[in-house]
């Protein structure tokens, strides 16, 4: 498929969910941005050392790395904190929104070791998938909250299929799962917050590819596929410790298999 075609089914996906506009924010409203960040940033440098983790299906991304690839690493949005402190100081470029929680989010994570392309379902989004092809193929990883900056919660968006179309690199959908948590019922996403010392679950699904001729009916099935495998992951993650000891030996053998 030629680029101009290429093009075109990007832009008929992405014209529904992406504008370019630059949000505005009142002189209280900016200096607001680094009070939150540095609380927040205490928050997250003081609970993350005490979290202990466990990692189900990671050796999919060891085959990827291993035959070259990067991951465009894909997550709901409620399950930000157990990832952000996982695979913190690896480079990883986020997709980050221009929105006010974006402003003061982008700080956290730059501390963290991550890079940010500007950018959301909602604003800026072609401009952020372009930059986060540019990182790949600079040899870096990327990542989404894939229904955010404001939802609908669990619901999909198309940047990682458009950007693995683009790229040739495979989409990694994952979810984390906490023994104890603290799950804020009035914010949009129910964001989960673990509590010290609690044990951590990460379940990563197979990869998913998308060719780089793959026409609009391809993109559109790898599209489902994405959000049934973030369902899957999601499952396992939310139940893993509800399970008995037996059941858990069963999944992880399915899922490490």
């Amino acid at each position: 498929m030629e680029d101009g075609a290429k093009s075109g089914i990007e832009e008929q996906i992405s014209n529904q969910h992406y504008d370019v506009r630059e949000p505005e924010y009142s002189l209280w409203r900016r200096a607001q941005i680094p009070l939150i960040a540095g609380g927040v940033y205490g928050v997250v440098s003081a609970v993350g050392p005490t979290l202990r983790y466990e990692i189900l299906g990671w050796q999919h991304a060891e085959r990827a790395y291993a035959q070259g690839k990067r991951l465009i690493l894909t997550f709901w949005h409620c399950a930000i904190f157990g990832i952000m402190w996982w695979t913190r100081h690896r480079g990883i470029v986020v997709m980050n929104s221009t929105n006010f929680d974006g402003q003061w989010m982008r700080r956290v994570i730059e501390r963290l070791g991550y890079g940010t392309a500007q950018g959301s379902s909602t604003r800026g989004g072609l401009r952020g998938l372009a930059t986060m092809a540019q990182q790949m193929e600079a040899g870096r990883d990327v990542a989404f909250t894939i229904d955010g900056p404001r939802g609908p919660r669990f619901v999909a968006k198309p940047g990682p299929v458009m950007l693995a179309r683009r790229t040739g690199c495979p989409i990694s959908v994952f979810h984390v799962g906490y023994e104890h948590a603290k799950v804020f019922k009035n914010s949009w996403d129910q964001f989960q917050m673990p509590r010290p010392w609690s044990r951590v679950v990460i379940a990563f699904a197979p990869m998913i590819d998308v060719p780089p001729r793959a026409d609009r009916e391809m993109v559109e099935a790898k599209h489902a596929l994405m959000q049934s495998e973030l369902e899957r992951a999601r499952h396992l993650a939310e139940n893993w410790f509800r399970l008995t000891t037996a059941e858990q030996a069963r999944e992880r053998e399915r899922w490490n298999a």
